[in-house]
């Protein structure tokens, strides 16, 4: 987008971020990152299983991102100020990646996370002609920490 943002869109912006600062969530994205390592969708299920904390947990963190990114893809939240300023879901979407698939065919939901999908891949494109090399270094990073990470859980 090469405008500049709306009053309308930055104050929805600032509301988006302010849920994100609610105790809870703030809880749940901290278990996210520190536990939602799965490379298929039974690892997954064993990790977030409906009915579990951890199932609370991840439904917390990608319904929020869901939900935000849902506004961002309908034009309601401005592309470039969403792309500066929240980063995490793509953090978000790496990390479930390697699920969705079985996920969406398990529950034989095709639409299970697809804001966050699309959204993830237009920041990537986005990032990359802003900072080109940033999403190889990001996804190098976030291999290295992930062992860490099994390690300290």
């Amino acid at each position: 987008m090469a405008t500049t943002p709306t009053h309308e869109q930055a104050q929805l912006h600032l509301q988006v971020y302010e849920q994100r600062r609610e105790a809870r969530l703030r809880q749940a994205r901290d278990w996210f990152f520190k536990n939602c390592f799965a490379d298929n969708w039974n690892d997954a299920m064993r990790i977030t299983a409906p009915g579990t904390e951890g199932g609370t947990n991840f439904m917390m963190v990608v319904g929020y991102w869901e939900q935000a990114c849902a506004l961002l893809n309908y034009g309601l939240l401005h592309d470039d100020l969403f792309f500066e300023t929240s980063g995490e879901f793509f953090g978000v979407w790496e990390q479930i990646k390697p699920t969705i698939a079985e996920g969406r065919e398990q529950w034989a939901n095709k639409q299970f996370l697809v804001h966050m999908e699309k959204a993830a891949q237009r920041f990537e494109t986005w990032m990359e002609k802003r900072s080109p090399g940033h999403i190889a270094k990001m996804r190098e990073f976030m291999k290295q920490m992930r062992p860490q990470q099994e390690k300290a859980a």
